[in-house]
């Protein structure tokens, strides 16, 4: 059985999204993260709190999926 989802803060989800070249570009309590493919802008919403809500996070991990292969991201947001 697989591990659940770790407890983060949105820092934290933001430096694991920096790894696969999203950069904050606006925001204070809800970080806005871009980046740039070949032919479009990549975007993400986390919100700066401290713990991210476990739902929030699991939404997170979904909507960063649409861009990154669940398996790369996967051990970032669970246990193992």
């Amino acid at each position: 059985m697989r591990g659940g989802l770790r407890v983060l803060s949105g820092a934290e989800v933001v430096d694991n999204l920096a790894a696969y070249g999203f950069v904050v570009v606006a925001g204070t309590k809800h970080l806005k993260l871009r980046r740039s493919a070949l032919d479009s802008t990549e975007t993400l919403i986390v919100p700066n709190h401290d713990p991210i809500a476990k739902g929030t996070l699991r939404a997170i991990f979904v909507q960063a999926s649409r861009y990154i292969p669940q398996a790369e991201l996967r051990p970032h947001f669970y246990n193992e």
